[in-house]
């Protein structure tokens, strides 16, 4: 609104500015109804504008359908989505690795927290952080003796790589197991525990698979795993960019270890 410009009449003797004033009952000059005009704040100042709230999409009132691979930890990202979104449900789907593309890309999921590589024709991704590897031994192992390990350092051990494995590491002078690969990482841990070799896996999947009869170290010159957000480029929803969003805000650590 803009401001009126200021009169030029000059005040009168009394001091008073010589421009009329409307009356109320008794000849009292009206009081300020503090309305609409640029008089109704206080002491006869504009009103204060609030600043505006932030921009949120509007999200539709559907599920939202966030799936993880297992050692993925969203929980800070879930809260702040109940947060920020309420009326709208946060879903957690289960994902293994080996199916993550497939759920995305037939819709079962409308985001997924995934570990790279992967194909990333027609998705979007971001990626969040990485894990370092770990080496996964009996509680009774002579490689406890060390508080980090080399690749050097498995020359000569049984290196178990489970069939949902997602480092594909290649230990130099490792024997081969004598066996079919473990099922899954939980399996092959089993194993590790009855004292039969050593597993290499991301510092997350040994924690969500920790046993009290097994330790693990870190592994200095292994390969880390990646993991990242993605969402199908063509299904960018609001409520996707909402998390987006929210992902985003929080600060990435260059490893979860």
């Amino acid at each position: 609104m803009a401001r009126s410009g200021k009169s030029h009449a000059r005040p009168g003797k009394s001091g008073r500015d010589a421009s009329p004033r409307r009356s109320g009952k008794g000849g009292k000059p009206a009081a300020s109804s503090g309305k609409g005009g640029a008089s109704g704040g206080k002491g006869g100042r504009p009103p204060r504008r609030q600043p505006a709230a932030a921009a949120t999409p509007e999200v539709s009132a559907a599920p939202f359908r966030l799936g993880a691979i297992p050692g993925a930890t969203p929980g800070k990202w879930i809260s702040a989505w109940r947060d920020r979104v309420p009326g709208v449900e946060l879903e957690l789907v289960p994902l293994e690795v080996s199916d993550q593309r497939r759920a995305l890309v037939d819709g079962e999921v409308d985001a997924a927290l995934v570990r790279l590589p992967i194909d990333r024709d027609d998705l979007h991704a971001i990626a969040l952080y990485e894990e370092i590897p770990v080496v996964v031994m009996a509680a009774d192992s002579h490689l406890t003796a060390a508080d980090e390990l080399d690749l050097e350092d498995l020359a000569g051990e049984v290196v178990i790589a489970a069939r949902d494995d997602v480092l594909g590491i290649r230990v130099p002078d490792a024997v081969e197991p004598a066996f079919a690969p473990p099922a899954d990482t939980a399996e092959a841990i089993a194993t590790v525990a009855a004292g039969v070799g050593v597993v290499v896996v991301p510092m997350s999947l040994a924690r969500l698979h920790h046993r009290k009869d097994v330790e693990h170290r870190p592994l200095r010159d292994g390969p880390t795993s990646t993991v990242a957000l993605c969402w199908v480029a063509d299904r960018t929803t609001p409520a996707v960019e909402t998390f987006v969003g929210i992902v985003r805000g929080r600060t990435a650590h260059s490893s979860r270890g």
